[in-house]
């Protein structure tokens, strides 16, 4: 079977809700491996029938076929923070995700934040058996974050008009990547994310996105923006970013500066432009941070095979992990969205 006549089976499986595809396009699925994980573990509460946790695992399961359903892709990309991916950033703002998650608790099914934290591990790595029987690639490199993987793959791919991103992530950071090709999906929210979704929400194309967070920060990551300033001051005091030109670090200096007389903000951000500077760096995924090593890894993956279909073997894992009916029928779950990327897989190589 050729690719084109593959991609007719692909564009057949239409649900409501699903995105549409244009003829003979590539979709490639790109998901935020850690991030679709915990939101899952945060709130399912499965338990299986030997009295141990299993929502982060079931979870993301139920998640990966619901968007392979929606989304319907041709190939399909899980990235995972590397060992040591801070460290890069840190080396900029020492205090970069300091003290995430080390105290607070996320379920009350656990004795201790010790427990909690063995039992997303021995999920994760139990996961990625999982993952290994379906028609996937994984993409995890040390010293990395899954940010930067996932900014530079999509850019890469997405080269080709006739191939579309779509970014499966609730971190806002990844609307900066937004473009007619490059489409976020908050599995939050459930809403994908175009120029235009961008633009209703925020006033702002994605490309302007990077001056807003810079100057906002990021309570999650610990990067504090410009006190005193929220999203309603920021579009009153900033109302060229709803504009259709591209601003750069030195175009806000240069607003500030002509402005400085007018609000004591535009003063503040004169003052403290060096730290806005290293907000800039740690969080413009427009030039992720890679070196050309860890690039050319990451376009070596690209050319290499996804796992292939291996029913036996999942089916073998879901029974010894007593996941029960957190999957409905499961073996038609696996043949149902899975059998045809497999076969594009193969038709591709």
């Amino acid at each position: 079977m050729s690719n084109k006549d593959l991609l007719k089976l692909l564009d057949s499986i239409q649900e409501d809700g699903s995105q549409t595809p244009q003829k003979d396009e590539n979709r490639v699925l790109i998901i935020d491996g850690l991030n679709l994980f915990f939101r899952n573990f945060a709130v399912l509460n499965y338990i299986n029938p030997h009295g141990t946790h299993i929502g982060g695992l079931g979870g993301f399961l139920r998640s990966l076929g619901a968007l392979v359903k929606q989304i319907r892709p041709t190939s399909i990309y899980i990235v995972f923070d590397g060992v040591g991916s801070s460290v890069n950033r840190k080396n900029l703002l020492p205090e970069y995700k300091s003290g995430r998650n080390t105290t607070k608790m996320t379920k009350q099914l656990f004795n201790d934040i010790d427990e909690e934290n063995e039992s997303k591990a021995d999920q994760i790595g139990r996961l990625i058996h999982y993952l290994q029987c379906l028609p996937v690639k994984i993409l995890s490199l040390d010293k990395v974050e899954a940010d930067d993987i996932i900014a530079f793959l999509s850019v890469e791919m997405t080269k080709n008009n006739k191939t579309k991103a779509y970014i499966v992530s609730s971190d806002k950071d990844f609307f900066q990547l937004v473009t007619d090709n490059i489409t976020v999906y908050s599995a939050i929210e459930k809403e994908f994310y175009t120029p235009k979704k961008v633009k209703e929400r925020y006033n702002l194309q994605p490309y302007n996105f990077i001056i807003y967070k810079t100057l906002l920060g990021d309570n999650s990551d610990k990067i504090e923006g410009v006190r005193g300033l929220g999203e309603k001051k920021l579009s009153k005091l900033f109302p060229e970013l709803a504009g259709d030109e591209k601003l750069t670090l030195d175009d806000l200096y240069k607003i500030c500066e002509q402005k400085h007389k007018e609000h004591v903000i535009y003063s503040k951000i004169i003052f403290d432009f060096d730290t806005l500077k290293k907000n800039y760096k740690v969080m413009n995924l427009g030039s992720p941070m890679l070196d050309d090593r860890e690039k050319e890894l990451i376009l070596n993956h690209i050319k290499e095979s996804a796992y292939k279909l291996d029913i036996p073997t999942f089916m073998k894992l879901y029974v010894e992990d007593g996941l029960g009916n957190v999957l409905k029928n499961v073996e038609f779950w696996l043949r149902d969205n899975w059998s045809i990327i497999d076969r594009y897989n193969k038709a591709k190589n």
